[in-house]
């Protein structure tokens, strides 16, 4: 799967949950971390987690290995990674304290087009 259907991918199941405020941004040469970071929050932990969940179950069902999942019991701050992309999902109240938006404030944001 190439790093953009990936991408795709992870920024639909996001927006399948009704995740709030979703950011996307192009860490490629600024991170060695991931090509694309995806930011977005819920208003509760119940949220959150089904937010992760679908991202880990879209993932897998189109045989992307995920690599990493942390967060998922407390449905605070979730982070799937999965490799080129690495999905941050918040619940509202943590993520203005994180505020990552800020910490790669020199990534550049992607515009995405969602699927009707």
């Amino acid at each position: 799967m190439t790093t953009s259907t990936l991408l795709s991918t992870a920024y639909q199941a996001v927006d399948d949950k009704k995740a709030s405020d979703i950011v996307v941004l192009n860490m490629e040469g600024i991170s060695v971390m991931a090509d694309q970071f995806i930011i977005c929050h819920a208003n509760s932990e119940r949220q959150v987690q089904a937010i992760a969940r679908e991202v880990i179950d879209q993932a897998s069902e189109f045989g992307v290995h995920v690599k990493r999942v942390e967060g998922l019991e407390s449905g605070r701050w979730v982070l799937a990674d999965l490799g080129d992309v690495v999905v941050h999902v918040f619940h509202k109240d943590e993520r203005g304290h994180y505020n990552l938006e800020k910490l790669w404030g020199d990534a550049p944001r992607l515009q995405m087009v969602e699927e009707e």
